[in-house]
């Protein structure tokens, strides 16, 4: 029930659903609003309003004119990018079509419930989100271009904190600062060998008329993949690390690629479906073992580093330099990023577990043991992770948190030059309303 709400919800959305509908001649349709030589119609006000139900999101009791409101803001953005000959290329409006067919084709389970449930062909559904799309991202890029140079500087975000009432300031979490030297384990050629044999023996298998599905579920080491066979649903090439989609698009009728290395592992590959820019395969992932002598190596090296480091041999900020194998991180002495927000700070609850583990009885400045973990790939590796700070829950203050105030400065700076640009646009723009709402409340009365 859910996936079909979230679906209702993306095709009142994003499709101009045609609500006209006659009933003894009338037409229940008409035009509320028009901003320059754009229109909004009653239809798209419910429509947003059917989607902020079936969401459970409550607005108050002038919804309607809150929804109205951010429709004569986003059509008066709409109408300054023709002016100011804003584009958008015919590749950005594809992609971003492509992108949510794609998460809600994944919702519903399959193009064909989608085109059943809209009754239309995928082709033919693209074609009605075309013009609705390309006007979001217009819209979405002259707001862009109204605030994108906007800065704060020092002094704007002292006095900005410096206005907020006490109790206003927002409670910020405890927060962790960490930096971290991987090491990953060697993998012996006669372990990649072992692989690249066993691969080739399943496609030849395969050739000769076994089931790649099965044998998919049975050895595929991508457990997401491997519960469907192998299969992974429609993508586009770029949903694909290069190697995988080069070898992927090639592939005719229901021929297997030959061994594709990735940095996941090592692959073989079978064509479902293609559909214009998308393909449905199926793969088999298989990883190198590392041996357990090369796992203590790793052990080994990173235990020798850590005393190294303790006993003032070598600084944290220069091992992670010289000898951790992660390259995102050696080059800032190891200091990991949170990728969820983008900053060096991290709350508890968003470490990985095997992380947490290691460092939840250090000091600042302290270093955990050795611990083995895992990338994002899945691969296998050894870390060890120094303790760079550690905050209590608090208010936010401008010592502590001064990145999360410039953000909160620079976002009311945004408001305030939004607001400003919406008065001053109200005064040269042709506006006309619906008499049926001129008794809403709008936060800008001028409209």
């Amino acid at each position: 029930m859910n996936r079909i709400l979230i679906i209702i919800s993306f095709l009142v959305t994003v499709v101009n659903v045609n609500l006209y509908s006659q009933a003894k001649g009338v037409v229940i349709d008409e035009i509320v609003a028009v901003v320059g030589n754009k229109t909004i119609l009653k239809s798209d006000i419910e429509n947003q309003k059917l989607q902020m139900e079936t969401q459970n999101y409550y607005s108050g009791k002038n919804v309607r004119c809150n929804i109205l409101e951010e429709l004569l803001f986003q059509k008066l953005l709409l109408n300054q990018a023709v002016i100011d000959s804003i584009e958008v290329s015919e590749k950005e409006v594809n992609s971003e079509i492509d992108r949510r067919l794609r998460y809600f084709i994944s919702q519903i389970g399959s193009e064909k419930k989608l085109e059943e449930f809209y009754n239309k062909s995928i082709p033919e559904i693209k074609a009605e989100f075309r013009v609705l799309i390309r006007d979001q991202l217009l819209t979405q890029r002259m707001q862009s271009q109204l605030t994108g140079d906007l800065k704060v500087t020092p002094s704007e975000v002292k006095n900005f904190y410096n206005k907020l009432p006490k109790d206003s300031l927002p409670l910020v979490n405890s927060e962790i600062e960490l930096n971290q030297i991987v090491k990953y384990p060697k993998i012996k050629n006669s372990e990649i060998l072992a692989v690249k044999e066993k691969l080739q023996n399943f496609k030849e298998r395969i050739n000769n008329g076994e089931s790649f599905k099965t044998l998919a579920a049975l050895y595929s080491e991508d457990p997401q993949s491997a519960a469907k066979g192998g299969e992974i649903g429609f993508v586009s090439r770029g949903d694909l690390v290069p190697e995988f989609a080069a070898v992927a698009f090639n592939l005719k009728g229901k021929e297997v690629s030959r061994i594709v290395k990735t940095e996941f592992g090592y692959h073989i590959i079978q064509l479902i479906e293609r559909k214009g820019e998308l393909i449905n395969v199926r793969h088999i992932l298989l990883k190198p073992k590392v041996s357990p002598l090369e796992l203590r190596r790793a052990y080994t090296m990173l235990d020798s580093l850590k005393k190294y480091i303790v006993n003032d041999s070598i600084s944290f900020k220069e091992a992670a330099w010289r000898f951790s194998d992660d390259v995102a991180t050696k080059a800032n002495g190891g200091l990991m990023q949170n990728n969820q927000t983008g900053s060096s700070k991290f709350e508890i609850d968003q470490l990985d577990p095997s992380v947490y583990n290691a460092i939840k009885d250090l000091k600042v400045n302290d270093i955990s043991e050795p611990f083995k973990t895992f990338d994002d790939k899945g691969n296998d590796m050894y870390k060890i992770v120094q303790l760079k700070s550690k905050t209590k829950p608090h208010k936010a203050s401008l010592k502590e948190d001064y990145n999360l105030i410039q953000d909160m400065a620079l976002a009311e700076k945004n408001q305030k030059f939004i607001d400003d640009w919406i008065l001053e646009k109200q005064k040269s723009t042709y506006i006309k309303i619906n008499d049926n709402y001129k008794n809403c409340d709008f936060k800008y009365g001028s409209w």
